[in-house]
């Protein structure tokens, strides 16, 4: 059994533990236990855990892999010390966190293994908001917004308290949304609660009838009966995160790319081959049952192949990719 977006929740305590392991265990442990040890986005976290548990349950315990959540930037800062074999990351690796694993003499190997769509949400009792444009996002969000009121987003909006919810600042997910709604990576008004862990959000907006917030669609997927989400209008009227609209390219801007990066040097353990190539194998079924969207199934065979080759190096050039659709995202190539 696999663990759910909605024990997560619970994670919390067993994060600081995986955390602080990690950095204490070596690659291998004393007892002769060969460990994986990844961190990172919270958003590629349910698919990551859902794996490593049937990739532990298929070892028959010979194998051990630690899941922690640091958010994709605290994720990268880790494993370009060279303290992890694995990160998720739910946007591309950045320029200085490339100079950083340069200086530290790590290669890594990119590997996309689905798709998201961040969801904006707002509280079940919110009849009005059925959808909001991206400048209306823009609005709402950018650095010293004064939009504290629904009344002040859109005339006939009611007179209620607007309180927003998002992810924290070593988050992908929050680099990836104030990029594509603000113009510009972690530029974003301040006066918000902000967590790591996307649960936390979730209640924070499920008590409140004026909430807002932000995260990945499997966290709403998780939590449909206490969430409501939001249609985006990107200029061709509002669009319904789906998987449907994902895989259509529709859904916009706030579909992306989510991926796992393999220490090059880590990867030729026999352990985190087995293991990269478990996770590519069966990414269709897993991705699917956390809620995320999958990539083709030829698109798998073709990332494993570039795993097997040892193909280094990413093809962003070290930075964010805003928009990109999945047919987009199998086009490109190395830079």
């Amino acid at each position: 059994m696999f663990t759910s977006v909605k024990s997560y929740a619970r994670f919390g305590v067993v994060a600081a533990v995986a955390a602080l392991s990690g950095s204490l265990i070596p690659a291998a442990l004393s007892q002769g236990t060969p460990t994986i040890r990844i961190d990172g986005s919270s958003t590629v976290f349910p698919i990551t855990e859902a794996v490593s548990e049937a990739f532990q349950k298929a070892q028959g315990g010979k194998v051990r892999v630690t899941v922690g959540v640091s958010g994709t930037g605290g994720g990268f800062k880790k494993f370009c010390r060279g303290e992890t074999d694995i990160s998720n990351a739910s946007r591309p690796i950045l320029a200085k966190e490339i100079a950083d694993c340069r200086a530290a003499g790590i290669n890594f190997i990119e590997l996309p293994v689905a798709y998201d769509a961040i969801t904006v949400v707002v509280h079940p009792q919110n009849t009005w908001a059925t959808s909001l444009a991206v400048a209306e996002l823009k609005r709402i969000w950018e650095p010293d917004s004064k939009i504290n009121n629904w009344s002040q987003v859109r005339q006939g909006f009611p007179n209620i308290p607007l309180k927003l919810f998002g992810p924290g600042a070593d988050s992908g997910t929050f680099d990836y949304f104030t990029e594509a709604i603000n113009g510009k990576s972690k530029v974003s008004r301040k006066d918000f609660t902000a967590s790591e862990d996307d649960n936390v959000l979730v209640q924070g907006i499920s008590r409140d009838r004026g909430a807002l917030g932000y995260f990945g669609y499997a966290y709403y997927a998780e939590n449909r009966n206490r969430l409501k989400a939001v249609a985006i209008d990107n200029g061709k009227g509002p669009v319904q995160p789906s998987e449907q609209n994902v895989l259509n390219g529709t859904y916009q801007p706030l579909s992306r790319p989510i991926f796992i990066y393999v220490n090059a040097r880590s990867a030729q353990r026999p352990e985190v081959r087995q293991f990269v190539t478990y996770y590519l194998n069966n990414a269709p079924a897993m991705v699917k049952k956390v809620k995320y969207v999958p990539l083709p199934t030829s698109a798998y065979r073709t990332i494993l192949a570039n795993f097997n080759r040892n193909r280094v190096g990413t093809i962003f050039g070290g930075k964010e990719a805003i928009g990109l659709t999945i047919n987009q995202l199998l086009r490109m190539q190395p830079q």
